[in-house]
This record gives structure tokens, sequence and C-alpha cells, in this order.
């Protein structure tokens, strides 16, 4: 009797142990593990996910265009992008949705060497400007150069194929678009250059750098609720505690534990959302209206069709 007992009771909770089980989520980065995703690698740091019930599984993608799209097919849970990506994704109506916000200010700029004598935008008449992404890219040095009185017939655009830097140092172009300024001017620094940025929110319509997009079915899923609760949990973290969260993380990356990184780590922490669930309605808006004016997307769409804010 004892013995069907024990047996039953065993059974009881091998039944009950898959209740138990972690929650698998599947988030694609961007680009490689960077610094740029401290809060999330913090939060893995830290247990916060473990904490959740959860089995997150980080993603470095093959292709940097492809994980929002992926995303919108059923491959992944969640998906780093940006928020001037979004408007493209959602004038195609690939149904992909913004649930929070990694980095809420811009990172990008437009870079020339000091070197070079280009003091202004103005100064950018007739010059070459190295790019990776054209579309957005377009836009944006356009609102730039016309801040100068020019346009972009005076300049001329070269895909460097995101070697921006590499570019910049051998004379290929004179100025680049989409250097990091978190990244690219510590790694011209290393390599004896010193670079000028102009600074593209001071041209255009400013807005968030990082951000994480979920398939629009199931933005609401309690398993992204718990993410982003982790998530949160990993940005205050990381912002009380910089020096610890980046002793881990270069010993979880010896590949990463360098001066480029360890100063991108202190460069970026100002630039993190605070809070990851706010979304800034007026600023979609006003980008979307940037984007709609210089013809890449569209129309302008209500911002609730492709960015929502969810409870905490």
């Amino acid at each position: 009797m004892l013995k069907k007992t024990v047996l039953g009771l065993c059974a009881a909770l091998m039944m009950s142990a898959p209740a138990h089980a972690a929650e698998k989520v599947t988030v694609l980065l961007d680009w490689f593990i960077n610094p740029d995703h401290a809060p999330i690698m913090v939060a893995e740091q830290i247990g916060a996910f473990k904490e959740a019930g959860l089995d997150v599984e980080i993603v470095p993608p093959a292709d940097p265009s492809m994980p929002p799209r992926l995303v919108a097919a059923g491959q992944a849970d969640l998906a780093i992008t940006y928020q001037p990506q979004i408007y493209l994704l959602a004038d195609k109506d690939l149904p992909v949705v913004r649930v929070a916000t990694l980095v809420d200010t811009p990172l990008n700029t437009l870079t020339v060497l000091k070197k070079s004598g280009i003091k202004s935008l103005a100064d950018l008449k007739g010059k070459k400007i190295g790019y990776s992404v054209s579309g957005v890219e377009d836009a944006t040095i356009a609102a730039m150069l016309q801040t100068a009185g020019l346009s972009l017939s005076d300049v001329e655009l070269v895909n460097v194929n995101f070697q921006l830097v590499t570019a910049l140092m051998s004379g290929q172009v004179d100025a680049v678009i989409g250097g990091y300024r978190n990244f690219e001017a510590t790694e011209l620094k290393e390599q004896g250059a010193d670079a000028v940025m102009f600074n593209v929110e001071d041209y255009s319509p400013t807005y968030d750098e990082l951000i994480l997009v979920a398939n629009k079915a199931n933005a609401n899923d309690p398993k992204i609720a718990k993410f982003l609760a982790a998530l949160q949990k990993g940005t205050d973290y990381l912002l009380a505690h910089p020096d610890e969260t980046w002793t881990a993380f270069a010993k979880a990356h010896p590949d990463l534990d360098n001066n480029l990184n360890r100063t991108a780590w202190k460069d970026t922490l100002p630039a993190f959302a605070r809070n990851v669930y706010t979304l800034d309605t007026p600023r979609y808006e006003a980008y979307g209206k940037f984007l709609a004016d210089h013809k890449l997307i569209s129309a302008e769409k209500p911002v609730s069709d492709y960015a929502v804010e969810l409870k905490k």
C-alpha cells in the first residue's frame, strides 16, 4: 500500500512539473551583443528573467534587417529595432508593434574628421557622405543639409556597407551617417583621429533609438509582460550599479572586454529609457509626419497601429 502511495505521489509530481517549467522567450537583437543591450544583459545577470519564470534566449541576427520581420512571421517573440524603422514596417502592413523602449534618445550622428576642415554642414557641399542603410538615412541627411541651404544634389552618397569608420579613415568618404556617438567617437579616437559629430536630433525630429517589438497578435501575451517587468528590473539595477554590472558583462563576454566597450558601457547609461514602458505619442506622431513629408511612407497612420504602451 505504501509503495502504491509513493508511486502515486511521484506520478502526480511528474504530471504537475510542466506547469512550473520556465516559459521560453526568444529575443532577436538588432546587432551582435554590445553595451547598447545592457539592460537585457543585466536582467539576465541578476536572475530577473528566471525569477519571472522565463527561459530567455538572446539571439544576434545574421542579417540586421530581419529581426522584426521574423517576429512578424511568428519566428520569435521579441526583436530589437529602431523607432524610424517601425513606420516602414507599418507602411508594409507587417503585424509588429512597439511594446517597450530600450534607448529613448538618438545615438546616430553625422560624423567627420576634425582634420578634414569641415566645421559646419554647409562645408559638406561637394563632399561624399557614406551610409549603410538607405531610406531613413537619406531623409535625415536631406533634413540636415536643408538647414544649411543645401540638398542631396549637393553631395554624393556612398554605400559603405556598415564599414563607417574604415571608409572615413581611409578617405573613401568625407563624412558618414549612422555612426553612434557612444561607439564611433571612441573607435576613431583609438585610431588616432578626432571626430566632429553633428547630432541628428538637432536638425530633424527626435526619436527612440532602440525599441522592442512584438507580433500584434501576441503583444498582450502574459510572458511579454513578464519579460518587460524583468527588463525594468535590469534597467534599474544597471543604472544603480554600472561598475558591478560592467564587470559581470565583461566576465560573461571576454571577447568584448576592451576599452571601446568599457567606454561605451559608461557613455550609453544616460541614453537608456528609465521607464521601458513609456510611449511618447507626440514624438511618434512627429516622426511619422517627418517620414511622410519625405515620401518614405505612403501616409501617416495612428500611433496605435504600430506602438502600444503596456501596463506594468
